[in-house]
């Protein structure tokens, strides 16, 4: 965040001046009291000038310059050209703000000339920080460090942290990083027990964007709130807040949040909210970032280009620069490249190279993507070379492009073995910036930033048809966030009030609308507090639990033995099935991702509409299912299915395929099936140990047809079971009660949230248990049976993660869950679910048990119910049949 740029104290207006950025609303009112009385010329300068000031920072530019200009009467009437300077150096600053970018820099010019000695180090800051906003970074680092000197040497301890925090943002703007801490921290000492309250709130903001620019994303979030804070006790508003948490939440690949974020604001702009002129083109250029890495590429497109010509109208050449930038990456992702397109790739790279922007090497790396598409190979070589400079050194994310940048030039070489070098040092990279992430959801999404190395990997092992090769680049980016020790939450008196808040005000609006009552305030007080709850868990620090490691392969076919493991991998849209067992690996092509997701669309109805019951469950029914699947599994498994032996199955599909109800294809009907994130979880989920001792819990929530006679059944069976329902299944208790058990069965609407998976939830008697509250057991119970409908589905995200109910539990200590990828019929989940224990009480694993359940019958409403159900994790039987 930018410094203040107001002048020093003046005596005969009792401070007024420094009031206006420590106290803004109390220098306001003084100021105006101060007029009101009628005060001479200089003492009216310098109350005009303070309220310049303050309208200025609120982002009433026009009105700011309206008083500052009658500041600037006073003071020539006053006859005091020192006052005169430090009028004209505010107003400078605010016409450049307000966009009149030559006016601005005239009128500084002149403040300038006119300073005299004791005051010229604080007007060149603000011209050094017009030199920053504008991008003309040579002026602005020429202006701040000779300001730098000159309020050494004066002893001015309130404007030398001013020069020294605008001078740290020309070198994060240069690529200076280590320059750009030594004086942020110079200006923290100085600022140190200082009265200057907005002074302080912008010290706070500026450790924000250092841990931006490092990766440190919950030190990033943590210190951008507690800014916000300290501005919004102070009246104030500033833009570069929103365009800082935008950044951060595009650092912690959170595209989409960052997205409705940049837009929101934008929204209130055009509204008619006032604002810096400036700041708009900033926030546009932010939104078009945001929209770009959301996949929205086309209003990327549409709202860089505004950008570009708000820039071009201020002539701000570094900032348009960056927004044409934007723009044609846009444009590549939007359509199929051009020469033209080209063109204005290698003009934006060399304009940028010229500015010295660290940006430069990502437009280095556009040239080299659009060249190869059009196959300009020595092109694109020269651009991915010079792109790939950048992978040694600075944030994370910037050498990440640059071992890209490799990658891809060692790809067009034909050169394999750096190929793969490149991906592995990008992708260790990336694991080193997710290490510092404490929250689940930061660690999965994060995997966004390597999916493109991944797939380079990928790509070459496929060429080289080597499916070990392939199989181990399939895993290492596969499910990472789930392959280290767990995220474990803060779990304080404050974040379990939170959840308590969640679950309280999620039953008064579920009470109201069954009255129907009006909404609105309680949904909005239940945004805000869910808003309060994952805010909270991104602020986590992480613990450092460094890589997953590589899959050793002799490994896995050593435990998978004569069983079947099938990784399925989503390669540039096509399936590729790796078949591991019998102490081999073999590897076959499916069909198009596209084709299996409009047939798994077209299933998925089927079951919803026999599980609604607007079928007449009759043979007809069934045969649509099974022609349905048999298509399905073609396109899914391709040759693969002739490989499947006699044995039991694991398969690991990509996120976006994990909902397939993989019992009801035709070869995986009869057989066990165990569905897994990645080879390594399952290998993770295998190897947990049972819990000394038994323990079964049974949970029955409320409003569920079928529901208390469920429990009742299946307390039958497991006579000294921890029994919650009847109004006792409360979150607390049943927390509790799952933390180390056994064999946990939950009968329990289910809630699956698309749009923020930890939120997905089990209605229980106090409310939603949701994913936040899992999170939080010591120990998981090692088998868990979840009766709820989508009580199995979870949201693919990152580069091939999962977030939902069931993911949560695995690395908690779960060695296999049984869950429902779609809306199942409540009576007929009751049969099966006590069907299914009996089978368990008999010494069946889930896997086997649930197999058993599907194998009995042909009523349609059975197998369709049946095969709603997956076993997620691993299929470890129990040790001794349940008693």
């Amino acid at each position: 965040m930018a410094p203040a740029v107001n002048p020093v104290q003046d005596p005969d207006a009792e401070g007024l001046l420094p009031l206006a950025v420590a106290r803004p609303h109390e220098a306001l009112t003084r100021a105006r009291a101060t007029l009101a009385a009628h005060p001479p010329p200089l003492a009216a300068s310098i109350a005009r000038q303070a309220i310049g000031i303050v309208l200025r920072d609120r982002g009433e530019t026009a009105e700011a310059i309206g008083e500052l200009r009658a500041a600037l009467r006073l003071a020539r009437a006053a006859g005091s050209s020192a006052r005169e300077a430090d009028v004209l150096a505010t107003l400078g600053v605010a016409l450049v703000f307000a966009g009149h970018t030559v006016a601005g820099r005239r009128v500084l010019d002149r403040a300038v000339g006119l300073a005299r000695t004791q005051q010229l180090g604080q007007v060149l800051v603000r011209r050094g920080i017009a030199g920053w906003v504008l991008g003309d970074h040579a002026a602005a680092l020429a202006d701040l460090t000779r300001a730098v000197r000159e309020l050494r040497r004066s002893g001015d301890v309130l404007w030398q942290p001013r020069a020294l925090t605008t001078r740290a943002f020309v070198h994060l703007a240069l690529g200076a990083s280590e320059r750009a801490v030594g004086d942020l921290e110079r200006a923290e000492r100085l600022l140190s027990g200082s009265a200057q309250e907005l002074e302080v709130a912008y010290a706070v903001h500026n450790r924000a964007i250092v841990a931006i620019r490092s990766g440190d994303v919950p030190e990033a979030l943590t210190r951008l709130d507690l800014a916000g804070e300290r501005y919004a006790a102070l009246s104030v508003t500033v833009p570069d807040l929103t365009i800082d948490r935008c950044r951060a939440l595009l650092t912690a690949g959170l595209a989409r949040d960052a997205a409705e974020e940049a837009d929101a604001v934008l929204a209130r702009l055009d509204a008619g909210t006032p604002q810096q002129a400036c700041k708009r083109a900033e926030l546009l250029l932010t939104a078009a970032e945001c929209a770009l890495a959301a996949g929205c590429p086309t209003a990327a497109g549409e709202r860089a280009a505004a950008a570009r010509r708000l820039f071009t109208v201020q002539r701000r050449s570094w900032w348009r620069a960056h927004a044409r930038l934007l723009e044609l990456r846009a444009l590549v992702d939007a359509d199929p490249p051009t020469r033209r397109l080209l063109g204005a790739a290698l003009r934006c790279a060399a304009e940028l190279e010229a500015l010295r922007s660290p940006d430069s090497g990502l437009a280095r790396l556009l040239v080299g993507r659009v060249a190869l598409a059009l196959g300009a190979t020595d092109q694109a070589q020269d651009a991915l070379g010079t792109a790939a400079r950048g992978r040694r050194s600075g944030p994370a994310l910037r050498r990440a492009e640059g071992w890209l940048a490799e990658a891809l030039r060692c790809e067009a070489t034909g050169d394999g073995r750096r190929l793969l070098l490149a991906c592995h040092r990008g992708l260790d990279v990336l694991d080193q910036h997710r290490a510092v992430l404490g929250s689940s959801e930061l660690r999965a999404r994060a995997t966004a930033h390597g999916a493109e190395l991944a797939a380079v990997a990928q790509r070459h092992a496929l060429r080289t048809a080597r499916p070990r090769l392939v199989l181990q680049w399939s895993e290492r980016w596969r499910a990472a966030a789930l392959a280290v020790p767990p995220a474990r939450p803060v779990d304080d008196a404050a974040a379990r009030a939170e959840l308590t808040a969640v679950r309280e005000v999620a039953v008064q609006l579920e009470r109201a609308l069954a009255e129907g009552l009006p909404t609105s305030r309680l949904a909005a007080e239940q945004a805000r507090l869910e808003r309060a709850v994952r805010d909270r868990a991104l602020r986590a620090p992480g613990d450092g639990p460094g890589t997953p490691g590589s899959l050793d392969v002799d490994g896995l076919l050593d435990a998978v033995g004569e069983d079947r493991l099938l990784q399925i991998v989503d390669v540039d849209g096509t399936l590729h099935v790796l078949v591991c067992g019998g102490g081999r690996v073999r590897l076959s092509t499916a069909g198009r991702t596209e084709d299996v997701g409009r047939e798994l669309e077209f299933l998925l109805f089927s079951l919803r509409r026999i599980a609604r019951g607007r079928s007449r469950h009759g043979p007809r029914d069934l045969e649509l299912l099974t022609a349905r699947a048999a298509r399905l599994s073609e396109l899914v498994l391709g040759p693969a299915r002739r490989q499947l032996g006699e044995s039991d199955i694991v398969i690991v599909p990509p996120g976006v395929l994990q909902a397939i109800p993989w019992g009801l294809l035709p070869e995986l009907r009869e057989r066990p099936v165990v569905v897994a994130p990645s080879a390594r979880t399952w290998l993770r989920a295998r190897a947990v140990a049972a819990p000394l001792g038994e323990r079964v819990v049974l949970v029955g929530g409320p409003g569920l047809p079928g529901g208390d006679h469920e429990i009742a059944e299946l307390a039958r069976r497991h006579p000294g079971a921890v029994r919650l329902a009847g109004g006792a299944a409360r979150c607390a208790a049943v927390c509790t009660a799952l933390d180390g058990a056994t064999l946990a069965h939950i009968a329990a609407h289910g809630t699956f949230r698309a749009d923020s998976p930890l939120f997905s939830a089990l209605h229980l008697d106090d409310g939603p248990l949701t994913v936040y509250d899992l999170e939080r057991l010591g120990r998981a119970p090692a088998r868990l049976v979840l009766s709820a409908c989508h009580a199995g589905r979870l949201a693919p995200t990152g580069a091939d993660e999962l977030l939902g109910l069931a993911s949560s539990l695995i690395p908690l200590g779960t060695a296999s869950v049984v869950a429902a990828v779609v809306e199942v019929d409540d009576a007929a989940t009751a049969s099966l679910m006590v069907a299914l224990h009996d089978h368990l009480r008999r010494g069946a694993s889930l896997a086997e048990a649930l197999c058993r359940t599907r194998s009995a019958g042909e009523d349609p409403l059975a197998v369709a119910t049946a095969s709603s159900f997956i076993c997620l994790g691993a299929a470890s039987p129990a040790a001794s049949p349940i008693r």
